[in-house]
């Protein structure tokens, strides 16, 4: 039996991440009191051990899993024994892996580079500070300044798009989000508690978006940025950005600097996204909380209230932009911050656009917005709040996809996601309460499973009218202060809800839940039939199917795909996959689809000892729950926007470097340009260094 590896302890923050990344990516929001403190029934760390019961009987075993602060405990015969056992050669055997996943896997790492399966080839893409607009200066580290970097590739990339880019032969159009900047890695001799306005400014531009056109070689997966072309582009934390929908000119958006509520400044902390069939791309504001000031100053009860179910809380912000700018000072500007956390629709194909903020799909803190279609043409997009014990929804637009390219219809996609329903789900589980212990011990059927539903909020109608579905709230209401809306319908609690895709292949929705260590702490929720585990380190993956495969409807089954973990450890399950031909997985995060339908799992905040990866998974046939590993982050860094072709896979290599006491004058990473460089948030590409198809 293999060693379980060991939990990371020390110099951490929220899981494996380094408190450093913790400051500065969600403004330590682990270590604040968790905003939702409603009585809502909690969905977390869906289930440990979660066989099917048709897994249980082959193994012809009870697994008992009892978690302990600092270590797992565990009593009972092994998963993965068991499940091979029941599984004969003849369905898992040791033949070809799935399609699209028949590559080496790389072994767990601790190595300062980004680690490849052998035959595999990468490059450096594009990097931070790169020039891509014209008249943009070549990055200079100790000469940064706020005009240079509004015309350079932006910080700490996440989501990536990549579109086709039609009477331009190689070329496509690479769309990345910029969530967040870390000065102390930015700048030399960079004092936290006094930065300059020069800095500041730096990082207004760094945030935000870029577009820009990459050409890739022939016989290669290799790519490169094409500087300078008309389609490039940076929208930056001071680009204009237009409100639409229902909350348009409603007086909770309404600012001194924008008295008809209309359009704001900027966009922040985008993680990740998606990109719609008509053309475009989605881009979700994660955590804008820790960027607004003197959120104790607001001394209205009904306001103090709503700021700090959103996690802005305390007085001075840690990048201190209230000194520089009013709108980041709540006792000034108290609407501010309800102009962000929505998701942004970017056109990439009309640089003179304004992008759009689509305030239809809900206000909290967007991971990812992916859509798909219903069987008459209406998009639907699944959205996750990242924050513990915090919901997941979806949108169904009233309106169908105009087909063809031609204006009007290009106008009229424009205006699909300002009328629809939203939604939140709500999860039930199918056992009586007395099997569920907390200990991880499986109920008396044998299984964790249930069945669910999609609770209406709101529905916005044309011209910005909309209708409440929530007792005691207006429409601007829900829409604005969603987390609110989704406590008084009693929507399941989840373990940090993050990417959520539907499979092209088969409709059914996965969904990312990263970790949760406080389930089960004191005064925290605690387990019920889908939270059966006190204390989730790893996380999991859902496997969510909508009534009849139609996206539209309000009724869905749940079960478990993924609990992450140790393969070694029992609570593990990995879609009846023998264990022990799986690779260790640790906070699965961001989500993707190659071309086969094996599911791509990015992770964050690995606390297994390795540096974060990327997994593929097969999601259909017998080698379904076939997972293994891709490729490992540097140091301190963490893997996003993943994006897998039939020739390539990116990847957005973000934070490198981002260890606890370093800085530029003490790096803690070398990648990707060597020793004695400044560390560098960069795209990378990777592929088959015989020019085939990746995992082929």
């Amino acid at each position: 039996m293999r060693t379980l590896l060991p939990i990371i302890t020390s110099h951490q923050g929220s899981g494996g991440r380094s408190a450093l990344t913790c400051r500065f990516r969600c403004g330590d929001a682990c270590f604040q009191e968790v905003p939702n403190t409603s009585e809502n029934e909690y969905v977390g760390d869906v289930i440990a051990g979660a066989l099917s019961r048709r897994s249980m009987m082959r193994a012809a075993a009870v697994v008992t899993v009892a978690a302990a602060a600092g270590g797992t405990v565990i009593a009972g015969p092994g998963v993965g024994e068991a499940a091979a056992a029941g599984h004969k050669e003849g369905k898992h055997g040791k033949g070809k892996a799935a399609r699209g996943l028949r590559f080496s896997p790389v072994a767990p790492n601790t190595d300062d580079v980004v680690t490849v399966p052998d035959g595999y080839e990468q490059n450096v893409v594009i990097r931070w500070g790169e020039p891509i607009l014209r008249g943009a200066p070549a990055f200079d580290a100790d000469r940064q300044s706020a005009k240079a970097q509004a015309g350079q590739f932006g910080y700490n990339n996440d989501f990536l798009s990549l579109l086709p880019l039609r009477r331009e032969h190689g070329r496509q159009v690479l769309v990345a989000n910029h969530e967040y900047t870390d000065e102390i890695l930015m700048f030399k001799g960079y004092d936290p508690e006094n930065p300059t306005r020069e800095q500041v400014e730096v990082a207004w531009a760094a945030h935000g978006l870029s577009v820009v056109v990459v050409e890739g070689e022939r016989r290669s997966g290799k790519l490169r940025a094409v500087s300078r072309h008309q389609l490039n582009r940076r929208l930056t934390a001071t680009s204009p950005f237009t409100l639409s929908g229902p909350v348009r000119g409603s007086e909770l958006v309404r600012t001194k600097a924008d008295p008809r509520g209309t359009t704001v400044l900027g966009t922040l902390n985008n993680c990740s996204g998606g990109t719609t069939p008509w053309g475009t791309t989605l881009h979700g504001e994660e955590n804008f909380n820790q960027y607004f000031a003197n959120a104790e100053k607001v001394t209205d009860p009904v306001a103090a209230a709503r700021l700090k179910r959103y996690g802005v809380v305390g007085a001075a912000s840690e990048r201190k932009w209230e000194r520089f700018d009013r709108r980041f000072d709540l006792a000034q500007e108290p609407n501010e911050a309800n102009r962000f956390g929505w998701v942004v629709e970017l056109d990439p194909y009309d640089p003179e656009s304004t992008p759009r903020k689509r305030t239809a799909l809900g206000r909290f803190k967007h991971e990812a917005a992916q859509p798909r279609l219903t069987h008459d043409g209406r998009p639907v997009v699944y959205m996750g709040d990242d924050e513990k014990f915090d919901y997941f929804y979806k949108f169904v637009s009233s309106k169908r996809v105009a087909k063809g390219t031609s204006r009007a219809a290009h106008e009229h996609n424009l205006t699909l996601l300002d009328e629809g329903t939203l939604y939140v789900a709500k999860l039930t589980g199918d056992s009586p309460a007395a099997d569920i212990d907390g200990s991880g011990k499986l109920p008396a059927d044998g299984e964790f499973d249930g069945s669910g539903s999609w609770i209406p909020l709101a529905t916005a109608g044309p011209g910005g009218k909309a209708v409440s579905h929530v007792e005691g709230m207006t429409a601007e209401e829900v829409y604005v202060f969603t987390r609110f809306a989704g406590d008084k319908v009693g929507a399941t609690k989840m373990d940090r809800p993050e990417d959520i895709e539907p499979s092209p292949h088969t409709g059914k929705v996965y969904v990312a839940l990263t970790n949760n260590s406080d389930r089960g702490k004191a005064g925290k929720a605690g387990a019920d039939e889908a939270n059966p585990r006190n204390l989730n380190k790893h996380g999991q993956v859902l496997e969510l199917t909508e009534r009849r495969g139609r996206a539209e409807a309000t009724t869905f089954a749940w079960s478990l795909f993924l609990v992450a973990g140790d393969p070694e450890d029992p609570s593990t399950y990995f879609a009846g996959f023998p264990k022990d031909r799986v690779s260790p997985i640790s906070c699965p995060d961001n989500v993707a689809f190659d071309p086969h339908g094996n599911l791509w799992l990015s992770t964050d905040g690995n606390q297994l000892g390795s540096h974060d990866g990327l997994f593929g998974v097969a999601t259909r046939g017998e080698r379904r729950g076939e997972l293994k590993q891709f490729l490992t982050m540097p140091t301190g860094a963490e893997t996003c926007g993943p994006l897998v072709q039939d020739r390539r896979v990116l990847v957005a290599v973000q934070h490198p470097g981002e260890v606890d006491g370093a800085s530029v004058e003490k790096p803690a990473s070398a990648w990707p340009d060597g020793p004695g460089k400044i560390v560098r948030p960069s795209v990378v590409s990777v592929w088959r260094a015989d020019g085939c198809d990746i995992g082929v």
